[in-house]
């Protein structure tokens, strides 16, 4: 390659002092890469140069397309605390906090969320439940009336309740795979909106409630926030935040796809996604 260079050079220099002009090497440097468009200027960045001429500067916004989600790349995102200070980077695995999101897999997981925690307690009392006498009213015929055997039937008052509902569970089946993969979801969910936002951990100095609303006040477009710690809760972050109605704490282990839906912020700390992960990585026992 530079042996052809040098050959053009020669070439050139020689066609110039054939047509009686004379050019200095540097000058037939520059008319021979020229058409190329290379630049022979170097361009050195000081301190007082390092700025861009403001006339240069286009005055129309540029906009860049948001990236796409769901494509389970591995995310870099930048570790925080309550200070707002730097603590380095993470990584977030891109199957748990990049998956598509699937509205149907978050319906079915809240379904199955709501009606595994309801209670089931209702109870009505049957014909042999209720309280009352067993003596049939009156006599069969002769009188004008209906026929009855008994007053707790359910057509008299302080009667019985006919097909009234007993205590029951009202869980219903969902595969395993499917709530991983409703929380999976909801985490992309909070982390493709940008409202994921990771601690290198919970601590604060005191138990007191100031310290939680002014690092919450500084937070832009936050409502509600979820913390969610790797292992037990601290005792000072109970304190501060048990009687802040917008700041519920969950350990990680706790973490469900409805808490998730009811708040629009997310912190975790880097233990709790570590955990997360490694639960979420874990073989589905058959």
């Amino acid at each position: 390659m530079a042996t052809r260079f040098l050959s053009q050079l020669a070439r050139f220099s020689r066609a110039a002092s054939h047509g009686g002009g004379q050019l200095s090497p540097l000058s037939t440097l520059r008319k021979l890469v020229a058409p190329k468009h290379f630049s022979t200027t170097v361009l050195g960045l000081r301190e007082k140069d390092a700025a861009f001429p403001p006339e240069l500067l286009s005055n129309r916004e540029v906009l860049t397309p948001d990236r796409a989600t769901g494509q389970y790349a591995d995310l870099l995102t930048r570790v925080t605390n309550f200070q707002s200070e730097d603590k380095g980077l993470m990584v977030l695995a891109g199957d748990v906090f990049d998956v598509p999101i699937r509205k149907d897999i978050v319906h079915r997981v809240v379904r199955w969320q709501l009606a595994k925690r309801q209670q089931g307690t209702h109870s009505t009392k049957t014909i042999s439940e209720v309280s009352g006498t067993g003596r049939k009213p009156w006599r069969q015929k002769g009188t004008g009336r209906a026929r009855h055997g008994t007053l707790r039937g359910p057509q008299f008052r302080h009667g019985a309740t006919m097909h009234g509902p007993k205590p029951r569970s009202h869980a219903i089946k969902l595969q395993k795979k499917v709530r991983r993969l409703g929380l999976k979801i909801a985490l992309s969910a909070r982390t493709a909106e940008g409202k994921l936002i990771i601690f290198e951990d919970l601590a604060l100095p005191s138990h007191k409630t100031k310290y939680v609303v002014s690092a919450v006040s500084e937070m832009e477009n936050v409502k509600k926030v979820l913390l969610v710690d790797g292992g037990p809760i601290d005792t000072n972050l109970k304190l501060a935040t048990q009687n802040i109605h917008y700041i519920n704490v969950l350990p990680s282990i706790g973490l469900n796809v409805y808490s998730i839906l009811q708040h629009d912020t997310v912190i975790m700390t880097r233990d709790a996604v570590n955990r997360i992960v490694d639960r979420l990585h874990t073989p589905i026992n058959r």
